[in-house]
């Protein structure tokens, strides 16, 4: 790193430090694991395996250094998050142990107990280590038998032996050697370079991105998956991951099919256990075949990886080493033909490809003896070995001539081989240069031994073939762990690899289409040429070099696929992002992924039964290029976002960049097979929803939730310009919950009442307000926000918590009316519950601060919802039969009764319900054009609703509501008496709640003289009304004079008798008419401007709200909410 940071001494006190210890620096590169002694002697030694990373040193005058751990596994609990003692805040227990003792530095000596000095910070950033929990050290868990364990060599590999050749080794394989020979004959030169450059640039562009994440930082075991997973989020990760495992374990199945293809076809074809009798059975006889041997050799592949991955481990530079003599003996044999081409000669007849399987001359006749006698080939197209036999008429026209299948660079073959020829199923492979008498009747060709398209060619499927030959890119990001210097180390040696590879695959392509004839070029198996291979006919010095090293390293490709597959599956169910994966997290006691293996080996066979090379290449090449796909992306949104902990030392990426090769992967995976990539998009969304809905929640500072800060920031900004039009207006609620002295919910249903009237729309903030300081009240703050969060997701409301201490009741609902919200995301609506024990409560702040609450909305023009009896509100599991919502729409609030109902029956607990509009007509008023108006308005409102006038005569005012109002003063000048203690003031409480119960049975009489426009009328029949309305009757109670109660009554506030007579006949309509209702909506009247009259107004709407059961009383906000208009 070069990089030394200087420690200036401080004195920790006389005796502390060793004479011999030097403080002078501490270099900041990653130490061995081996852990030096002090220059003052003292010996370190290593704790026990399983002991909590601190080396005590034996002699006590030496200074411990805490070592950092850092657990690259994946926590097996599903937690995800790679473990370490921090060096910079919250350090464990160990690390407090050693406390700060000294006297410099006392004024932070309790900052100390969180936050380290920076001496020791450095010790532990000097004492890191980065090591990967992967194979090696799986294999040596198995290989240790003494109490201790071997010590951990610390990463020592490089650039070249950690990055550059591992990707080598994964990006060079079976399709190099298998099918390019084939794809440049077919698609040409031209087309085969574009192949090549599509496919490269795409790979060379997702390194550059790739370099940039993981140079971002330290990229645990899991390389792409984790790569991906913190950059876009957990369910992008999974997503992503189990594509790129999917594609992973299908490599693995596509190299097994090409070691299989190698064996029977180039090396033993004889060991096939299905012989084709008839020629047109071949290819059925072949992928059965495969299927056979396929299985055998993944049984055996995967047995090896179950006994142990260090034997794959120790072949591993075997088999690079054949990749890398192959591809040496290409070039050698491409040299070698300027000056003396390989004898490969190929039989044409007129311009057709034979197969020269079955015969050994290229003539018709041979002349042996003096005598012409026929050769095989006459036989394979004559009915006989006669002269005179019937024979094929094409054969019969045309000549049988030799045609040399390397005729090398100086040829001029590469002209000829710069075009494409594409063709369907069962297409004869033809040379056009040569002459040719086509026979009348080819019905019979595709029983001759002709060399036939085994496949209908065109370009997008070759390009869908041609790209797993550049995957393996991950390799060394891999391996991160490993490399002495992975920042350094991973973008060198990727990019590095692709370039190498790149330029291998463009020179080759050039060099075969210049030395090797189109036919023999065309011929996938080598049919022409007696089944060779047809990249060996150009090798030097023998064709077996090729055979022999493509064969290894398609097992070692293999080998690699089943041991990296489960790893990566193991991380992910680790991560328990997926909890049906989580079976596989687990594995033998060294941690070797079992269950995991079992999984990939049946996924593997999966692609060993389709059995066809040409079909498991496009099937991989979808996961792959999804992988790289949303690599890019994570690159260019971390880029674009500018997230403070974006700082890569890789510097040579751009945005644009990285948006070119997310364009170029998407591009690829329709060009490659458009119905592979939706059904491969399909899976991945799937993944994605399923992790969304049922996997675990978890923070990764991934940058999905950066983007969605920054969309919600531009958002919110947007709409702070200007208020919502009414069109668009909804009801953002604030609900105002109480909790118990336990911080326990107390009315949940008000969370029910809020998921039905939003059905998940809209902003719902849920506030509760605790007493006291928050430095006293801090627990029972977050526990309480628990409480509520944990209601909240059984209510299934989507919202906030917003739980707020203050130093009273009042001053805190007033704050989070006030600042609740966040620009144009603020509440509009306020809904609450019913104080209903006001009338017993001894302290009268309770319906006080309900009356507070009141005003101030009406003052900060915000809608008011106050549900009575809301423990009586349907849960979202119920199902309300048929019914009614009713609303009493006395005074227009601006549309929100109207709306509120509509509302509500968009949710399947009051979808059966039907809503009336009850209005009330004065004297004075037409109702019946008043309720036509009313059917025109809901009409062009969109509503549908039946729509009630009721009549309000200007009756006179009953003694029942005088003595009402006189009760109602009397407690209420009682409870301003303050100087009246809690013991009397009960018992003045209790009389007067005796009389007024004594009073709804007082029989009146008809009262004299009166008021202006106030007429005291009493009859027998309308005593028997009252009390059969109130339903209150007592039959021992005192009657009393109603002559006695006159003056009484002339001294009532008139103001107060008349909103009591309103509450009263109000009521009574109400009752009469909608007691059976689900729901009833009323307009909440506003509180008296004189804060003196606070108590009779909550008299007022109790009187308003007797016997009623489910009222939800509403209070608009001073703005229209609902509109006619489109």
């Amino acid at each position: 790193m070069g990089e030394r940071f200087v420690v200036v001494p401080v004195d920790r006190g006389v005796g502390v430090a060793a004479e011999g210890v030097h403080w002078d620096a501490v270099v900041a590169d990653p130490a061995p694991d081996t852990i030096s002694s002090s220059s003052s002697g003292g010996i370190v030694e290593e704790k026990e395996a399983g002991d909590d990373s601190v080396f005590e040193p034996q002699d006590p005058n030496a200074v411990a250094v805490p070592i950092l751990e850092y657990n690259r596994e994946p926590n097996k609990y599903g937690d995800g998050v790679p473990k370490e003692n921090s060096p910079f805040i919250n350090n464990t227990d160990i690390d407090k142990g050693n406390s700060y003792d000294g006297t410099n530095m006392a004024l932070f000596e309790e900052e100390m107990e969180s936050n380290p000095m920076v001496s020791s910070l450095l010790n532990k950033l000097a004492n890191y280590t980065n090591l990967t929990q992967g194979a090696q050290e799986h294999e040596e868990a198995d290989d240790d038998e003494g109490p201790k364990k071997k010590a951990v060599k610390s990463p020592q590999m490089g650039t070249f032996m950690g990055v550059y050749l591992p990707c080598l080794q994964n990006i060079l394989g079976v399709i190099l050697f298998l099918r390019l020979t084939w794809i440049v004959g077919t698609a040409g030169i031209l087309e085969s370079l574009a192949s090549v450059v599509l496919c490269c640039s795409c790979t060379m562009l997702t390194a550059i991105s790739m370099s940039a994440i993981a140079t971002n930082g330290v990229v645990p075991a899991g390389g792409s998956y984790y790569m991906i997973s913190r950059s876009l989020g957990p369910e992008f990760g999974g997503a992503v991951g189990l594509c790129f495992y999917l594609g992973t374990t299908f490599a693995g199945s596509m190299y097994i099919l090409g070691t299989i293809e190698i064996l029977l076809t180039y090396i033993v074809p004889q060991a096939a256990i299905f012989v084709a009798e008839k020629k047109e059975d071949e290819v059925n006889a072949l992928l059965n075949n495969m299927r056979v041997y396929g299985t055998c050799c993944l049984a055996l592949m995967s047995l090896v990886v179950f006994v142990g991955v260090k034997y794959v481990n120790k072949l591993a530079l075997v088999f690079l080493a054949c990749v890398i003599l192959s591809i040496l003996s290409i070039y050698a044999g491409v040299i070698k033909t300027i000056f003396e081409p390989p004898d490969f000669p190929v039989c044409m007849l007129g311009n057709r490809t034979l197969q020269n399987t079955n015969f050994d001359s290229c003539l018709k006749t041979d002349f042996v003896n003096n005598m012409t006698v026929t050769t095989k080939l006459w036989g394979l197209f004559c009915d006989g070995r006669d002269l005179n036999a019937t024979c094929n008429e094409y054969f019969v026209n045309n000549n049988v001539t030799l045609v040399q299948g390397i005729p090398g660079l100086k040829s001029g073959v590469i002209s000829e081989n710069m075009w494409s020829t594409y063709g369907p199923l069962g297409m004869l492979v033809e040379n056009k240069e040569l002459s040719s008498l086509e026979a009348t009747d080819n019905s019979q060709d595709v029983y001759l031994p002709y060399v036939f398209n085994d496949i209908s060619t065109f370009f997008t499927l070759l390009v869908g073939i041609y790209f797993p030959s550049v995957t393996g890119i991950m390799a060394g990001s891999n391996r991160s762990g490993d490399l002495r210097d992975a920042q350094k180390s991973i973008p060198i040696g990727t990019i590095l690899a692709i370039a190498t590879t790149s330029f291998i695959y463009v020179t080759c392509v050039v060099l075969f289409g210049a030395s090797i004839e189109g036919v023999l070029l065309r011929d996938k198996f080598g049919d022409s040429v007696k089944r060779n291979l047809v990249i060996g006919t150009l090798s030097w010095p023998s064709p077996w070099v090729i055979v022999i090293g493509s064969f290894f390293s398609c097992c070692g490709a293999g080998l690699q696929s089943l041991t990296g597959a489960p790893r990566l599956l193991q991380a992910i169910a680790r991560d328990g992002i997926v909890p049906f994966l989580q079976v596989f997290g687990h594995g033998k006691a060294n941690g070797e992924p079992t269950w995991a293996l079992v999984l990939t080996a049946g996924i593997c066979e999966i692609g060993i039964l389709i059995a066809s090379l040409d079909a498991v290449a496009p099937i991989l090449s979808m996961f792959f290029l999804m992988c790289y796909l949303f690599v890019n992306l994570a690159c260019a949104l971390q880029t674009l976002l500018r997230t403070p902990n974006w700082r890569p030392r890789f510097q040579y990426y751009h945005w644009a960049l990285s948006f070119l090769g997310m364009s170029l992967c998407l591009a690829l995976m329709f060009i490659c097979s458009w119905y592979y990539a939706i059904v491969a998009m399909a899976i991945a969304s799937c993944i994605y929803k399923y992790i969304e809905y049922r996997g675990a929640e978890k923070e990764w500072g991934d940058g999905i939730r950066g983007l969605s800060l920054n969309a919600a920031r531009y958002a919110l900004i947007r709409l702070e310009e200007a208020p919502p039009h009414t069109k668009n207006w909804r009801p953002q609620v604030l609900v105002l919950l109480n909790v118990d002295s336990d911080q326990g919910v107390k009315h949940p249903r008000l969370l029910s009442l809020t998921t039905q009237l939003k059905a998940g729309k809209g902003l719902t903030i849920v506030g509760n307000v605790l007493e006291g300081t928050y430095l006293t009240k801090d627990t029972e703050s977050k526990k309480a926000e628990l409480n509520i969060k944990s209601a909240m997701s059984a209510e299934r409301t989507k919202g906030f918590c917003h739980v707020v201490v203050s130093s009273n009741l009042r001053d805190g609902v007033s704050h989070l009316i006030q600042s609740a919200g966040l620009g144009g995301m603020k509440h509009n609506t306020i809904l609450m519950a019913w104080p209903g024990t006001w009338r017993q409560s001894n302290d009268p702040q309770s319906w006080k601060n309900f009356i507070e609450t009141v005003r101030e909305s009406t003052a900060t023009q915000h809608a008011l919802l106050v549900a009575k009896n809301v423990d009586s509100f349907p849960t979202n599991q119920d199902r309300l039969g048929e019914g009614t919502i009713d609303v009493w729409w006395v005074v227009h609030d601006g549309g929100l009764l109207m709306l509120l109902p509509f509302l509500l029956r968009q949710h399947k607990v009051w979808r059966k319900c039907k809503m009336r509009i009850f209005t009330v007509a004065q004297m004075d008023d037409n109702s019946i054009q008043m309720k036509k108006d009313l059917q025109m308005f809901l009409y062009h409102l969109r509503l549908d609703a039946e729509v009630e006038v009721v009549e309000m005569h200007d009756n006179d005012i009953s003694a029942f509501t005088y003595e009402k109002t006189l009760v109602m003063e009397q407690r209420s000048q009682m409870l301003k008496q303050m100087q009246l203690s809690r013991t009397e003031r009960e018992r003045e409480a209790q009389l007067i709640h005796d009389r007024n119960t004594a009073s709804h049975a007082t029989i009146n009489d008809k009262a004299e003289g009166g008021l202006d426009r106030v007429h005291m009328t009493w009859t027998k029949e309308k005593l028997f009304t009252e009390r059969n309305r109130n339903r209150e009757c007592n039959s021992n109670v005192v009657v009393r004079d109603l002559f006695n109660m006159k003056p009484e009554w002339e001294s009532l506030n008139q103001s107060n008798v008349r909103r009591m007579h309103t509450a009263v006949k109000l009521n009574e309509m109400v009752v009469n008419k909608s007691q059976g209702a689900h729901l009833v909506l009323l307009n909440m009247p506003g509180p008296p401007s004189n804060r003196g009259g606070d108590e009779n107004y909550m008299e007022f709407l109790e009187v308003l709200l007797e016997g009623l059961n489910r009222v939800l009383l509403v209070r608009g906000g001073g703005r229209e909410v609902i509109t006619i208009y489109s």
